[in-house]
């Protein structure tokens, strides 16, 4: 799916997705996988063409087109690709994947043979509106329309145009008009048609039959015309006699002014004929009609002349951007469509084959149906994601290979779950990591989710193809409790013991254990009051240990402390509890803690051992108990800038001080910060600060005052009490960050009462996220996002700016309102953030390599499948001709590379029989002028003087070589000859420097160019130059020489020569110049084609 900033989202089978990032910022114009390959072409809408690289999800090879791409399409498992554009030019374009390259070959459809054929002049600018290749030709014919309703069936092997289709083949007599109106019964009409000798403008059009026999046309005034195209296979003449026969009108509304036809698409039906199928159709109807897909059951079993409209389905739509048809999966399914729709909000809507047979089976016209939506891996807007959270999970601790053995249960349930109407998901592409299914696989992070209705899903983050582990529903399964289906405000993991705490809007907090410790299955109630026990069976999966509701107050902030034996609770009244989940009951409850009862917004929990040094140990040793783990201390920090401390242990506040940098600033975020691996210049200035503090300690009241420092009226721990954490805060810095400041304090400083920063940094512009990260488990930078959506990277503990970007940069994403709640990083600088619905990962370090991993991605190209198409291609080379018309029912926006076996064989069969090299003989040389197979050369050698070159006369070659009769008649005349068989009546015709070089680059070249170098530059006299040549007579006996006509200089006039060879329309470079670059070097001999020319070679 191309998207309007430059972006491809690629979506496959079991949840595998990828998202293709455009350097630049642009809509694309059509989207065009290279099927069974690898690789997806794109067009932008500055018209670079660009191939991305799938496995490697990267751009493989781009090329700048230099006229406005008009139509697009791709030669169906090949390579190849056809280019129109606004001049009415259609070339031909190559992918090496070997070489990596987008190739542009010399093959050119000629405009001026198309004007001849059509029988009028085009002007210069009749835009190509479509290109397709006709099914069951093995690529070789080409159906070009273009803007004022003409059609070209040109057929590549032989250079000639097959037929020609236009508003003068319009001969409608009556009851070729198909009315296909709402009200009315779907049958032929009576009506005369008026469109001969009439312009339409072609908007739309596809193949409506397997052979490529009829194709259906939708025109900007809103008709829609059925072209029989049978006679094309039949007949050398592209002015064959027409017929009334050949073309049907399709009208679906009977009014004068129609919308015009937008898309069009065709699938046929289960039955083996090729005579009818349904049609897609988006526009046609009334203006002003509500917006609608209308499905037509068309049926021509009695001859296209003889058309009927058996059933008319229009299907309401919620939004419309792009459509695709994709074969049912399975090989048992029969021919089934289903239809994916892409709304304009970028939604995924199918509707399976089943499910469209009911819709037309109905008699009303209008109809809406369930339809199967695409499952999101991560939902982010229904439900709607409110909270979001990063858990990590120790490889060696005791619960994670019960937690990694769950994950792969989930995993293989998930594989065949199917959707409740037994509907499967049509995409079955892609290939998930094959590092999943390691025997020493573990699970190291969780990714959390809390959404709008209370629930909570679980995912594995191990890798950064995310799947689902559990799904927590709002109810508690057993019991009744207000207020559980309230949105999910925060959440909280304990990676010691796997609980997870849930925490609403309406004040309520849910334990979770993700693996059960015992066989206990009881459920406590916690209030301020009582402690309610239920005993109950809560089944398999995560288990509800306990429910508290103490206030009804949102909470803001959840963390579990002292290895998960606590958890503090911030509420939105300025209240914190602290509970203790090994007994679930809480501790206390504090009063507001705050005069203006702000919002907690932060909470950090630090716990230190007996040795008044900070615990960093990242697991629990089994001797280990909550009891003997050492003190804690609660750091809560307050929407109005306030920053209470208090003690888990003895559940007594240490300090409470005001720390608003200005008198309305706003906290967005707090961190604590071990400062040991900070530079000894900050370890200075912290501890001169402190001494100076020390010295003015009589003094410090006032000051606190004029800092903003407020006392409370507040138990306070005793000086003696608040000293047993000093040595373990000596070494921590606090980081505030507000809205328009950032501000370092020490830690210890600021618990004696100390309020001068040690760093400060003012923001230009409103901060609303902020997040520290680690490199060599050291601190080393800040994260900022502001509300404009920029980030900076800053220093610590300087606070210096060290880079900056934005979302819209790295994701091509805007800021949105409330974006930052569902943000979360992890200590190495791993960012998850969402925005609508995309969920995305973002690493600050270039070091880090956890979401790095290559092998860790799903592969959007399945290797296996392609060799197995492959293989059954070989195996299989009397397969009958393709019979279905995949190749015409993609196009736009919206394209699927669904490439079954049993879908595809025969068609491929049909391109792999003949090769890429037959498509490579085809458009490797410009139009007629084709290498001659028909003809072998194996003369002897002969001696070629130059004064043998007679220009005005008929070329003879002295030598002493003998032909046989049959060698005779098969090289015809002297002529045919010299424009390698072409009839007398056909024109002689242009080479280009490539095709040169490619027929004359043999073994005797070398001998033939540098001469003619020589005599340019350097003045070789003609006896060497004679001598030197007669070396070259391998590539000179070859040479087709011949005059240029006056209509040969008509036709290729200098706009037209630089058209049709790409270049630009500069002047034409005379014989001298394009002697002497050694590129055009070969070209100056063999054209010999004017009086300069042979003034040149008089001279020499």
């Amino acid at each position: 799916m191309g998207m309007l900033d430059g972006r491809i989202k690629v979506i496959g089978g079991d949840n595998i997705e990828a998202l293709l990032i455009s350097p630049k910022q642009l809509p694309f114009k059509n989207l065009e996988f290279l099927q069974n390959q690898g690789f997806l072409a794109s067009i932008s809408n500055e018209n670079e063409i660009q191939v991305w690289d799938l496995e490697h999800r990267q751009i493989a090879s781009t090329l700048q087109w230099e006229s406005n791409i008009t139509s697009f399409s791709v030669i169906y498992g090949t390579p190849y690709m056809y280019i129109g554009c606004e001049y009415g030019m259609v070339s031909v374009l190559k992918y090496d994947a070997e070489g990596r390259r987008i190739i542009q070959l010399p093959y050119r459809v000629p405009t001026n043979i198309i004007a001849e054929a059509a029988g009028m002049p085009l002007p210069n600018h009749l835009s190509v509106v479509g290109v397709l290749h006709q099914p069951s030709c093995e690529g070789n014919r080409l159906l070009i329309a273009y803007a004022n309703g003409l059609m070209i069936l040109w057929d590549a092997s032989e250079d000639r145009i097959v037929l020609v289709r236009g508003y003068k083949d319009l001969l409608l007599k009556d009851k070729t008009v198909v009315d296909c109106s709402k009200d009315t019964g779907h049958e032929l009409s009576n009506d005369v048609s008026d469109d001969r000798e009439v312009e339409k403008e072609i908007s739309s059009f596809c193949w409506a039959s397997n052979n490529g026999s009829v194709l259906a046309v939708g025109y900007i005034d809103g008709d829609i015309m059925f072209w029989n195209l049978s006679n094309a296979a039949s007949t050398k003449d592209h002015k064959a006699e027409k017929s009334s026969n050949d073309v049907v009108k399709l009208q679906l509304s009977s009014s004068n002014k129609r919308l015009p036809v937008i898309v069009l698409h065709f699938a046929k039906t289960g039955s083996d004929n090729d005579c009818g199928g349904r049609l897609f159709v988006y526009g046609g109807d009334e203006v002003g009609s509500e917006e609608v897909l209308t499905i037509l059951s068309l049926d021509w079993s009695s001859g296209i002349e003889s058309m009927k409209c058996i059933g008319r389905v229009d299907l309401t739509l919620n939004g419309f951007a792009d459509m695709v048809l994709l074969p049912s999966t399975g090989a048992m399914e029969g021919r089934g469509m289903s239809l994916v729709v892409l709304t304009n909000l970028g939604k995924l809507e199918i509707y399976d084959d089943t499910c469209l047979s009911d819709l037309i089976s109905k008699k009303g016209t209008k109809s809406s149906a369930a339809t199967v939506q695409y499952l999101m891996l991560i939902p982010t807007l229904d439900p709607y994601m409110t909270v979001a959270k990063l858990g990590l999970v120790y490889r060696n601790g005791k619960f994670s290979k019960v937690l990694s053995e769950v994950v792969s249960a989930a995993k293989l349930n998930a594989a065949h779950t199917s959707d409740t109407r037994g509907t499967k998901w049509p995409l079955t592409g892609g290939v998930h990591s094959q590092l999943l299914e390691t025997e020493d696989y573990r699970v190291e992070r969780v990714y959390i989710a809390g959404y709008q209705d209370g629930s909570v899903r679980v995912w594995d983050a191990t890798y950064p193809a995310l799947s689902l582990i559990h799904i927590l529903g709002s109810e508690v399964n057993g019991i009744n409790i207000a207020g559980t289906s309230a949105l999910v405000s925060a959440l909280d993991f304990c990676s010691d013991t796997l609980t997870l705490a849930i925490g609403n809007e309406c004040g309520l907090v849910r334990l979770y254990e993700l693996i059960r410790n015992s066989d206990e299955t009881s459920l406590h109630f916690v209030t301020e009051t009582e402690n309610e026990v239920h005993n109950m069976d809560q089944g398999d999966g995560p288990c509800c240990r306990a429910v508290f509701s103490l206030l009804n107050s949102r909470i803001c902030a959840l963390q579990f402390a002292k290895f998960g034996s606590r958890l503090a609770v911030g509420f939105e009244c300025g209240r914190v509890a602290v509970l203790d989940t090994s007994t679930l009951s809480f501790l206390f409850l504090t009063d507001c803690l705050s005069e203006s009862r702000s919002p907690i917004i932060s909470l950090t929990v630090k716990t230190f051992s007996d040795s008044n040094s900070l615990i960093n140990t990242t697991e629990v040793s089994e001797s280990e108990t909550p009891e003997n783990l050492g003190k804690g201390l609660v750091f809560v920090m307050t929407r109005d800038a306030h920053l209470i401390v208090i003690d888990s242990w003895t559940c007594k506040m240490v300090t409470i001080l005001s720390m608003s940098p200005k008198k309305d600033s706003t906290a967005v975020s707090m961190h604590i910060i071990d400062g040991s691996n900070f530079t000894p210049k900050t370890r200075k200035k912290h501890l001169l600060n402190s001494a100076q503090k020390s010295e003015a300690k009589s003094e410090s009241a006032p000051t606190n005052l004029q800092s903003g420092i407020t006392a409370h009226e507040v138990e306070l721990d005793t000086p003696s009490e608040t000293a047993d954490f000093g040595q373990g805060l000596i070494n921590l810095f606090l980081l505030l960050c507000c809205e328009d400041a950032l501000l370092l304090y020490s830690l210890k400083s600021m618990i004696e009462g100390d309020s001068n920063s040690v760093w400060k940094a003012n923001l230009a512009k409103p901060c609303c996220w902020s997040t520290t990260f680690k490199k060599d488990e050291k601190e080393c930078g800040l994260a900022v996002l502001y509300q404009s959506g920029v980030i900076e990277i800053r220093s610590l503990p300087t606070l210096e700016v060290l880079r900056e970007s934005s979302l819209m940069s790295i994701l091509r994403w805007n800021f949105k309102t409330n974006m930052e709640k569902t943000m979360f990083s992890s200590e190495n600088g791993q960012i998850m953030l969402v925005n609508g619905y995309e969920f995305a990962t973002v690493s600050l370090l270039a070091s880090e390599n956890d979401f790095r991993i290559p092998e860790s991605l799903p592969s959007l190209h399945d290797k296996v499948l392609e060799a197995a198409v492959d293989a059954s291609i070989s195996l299989s080379p009397n397969q009958k001709k393709r019979e279905d018309a995949a190749p015409g029912l993609l196009a736009g926006r919206i394209k699927s590379s669904e490439a079954g076996i049993e879908e595809h064989d025969a068609y491929l069969t049909e391109v792999h029989k003949s090769g890429f090299a037959h498509l490579e003989s085809l458009f490797s040389s410009p139009p007629f002028l084709k290498p001659s197979t028909a003809v072998t050369d194996d003369q002897d050698s002969v001696e070629l003087n130059l004064d043998d070159i007679k220009i005005d006369e008929p070329i003879e070659l002295s030598s002493s070589y003998h032909k046989s009769n049959n060698e005779r008649i098969d090289k015809g005349t002297e002529r045919e000859r010299l424009f390698e068989s072409s009839s007398n009546d056909r024109a002689p015709r242009l080479r280009t420097a490539e095709e040169v070089r490619a027929k004359y680059r043999k073994a005797g070249v070398s001998g033939f160019r540098m001469p003619l170098q020589q005599l340019h530059r350097q003045g070789i006299s003609l006896q060497n130059a004679k001598k030197n040549w007669r070396g070259s007579v391998n590539a000179l006996k070859n040479c087709k020489v011949g005059l240029r006509t006056l209509h040969q200089w008509q036709v290729n006039s200098q706009r037209q020569w630089n058209v049709v060879n790409g270049g630009t329309y500069d002047k034409f470079a005379s014989i001298d110049n394009i002697t002497s670059d050694p590129v055009w070097s070969d070209l100056a001999l063999i054209r010999l084609f004017s009086k300069e020319a042979r003034a040149f070679l008089s001279k020499i």
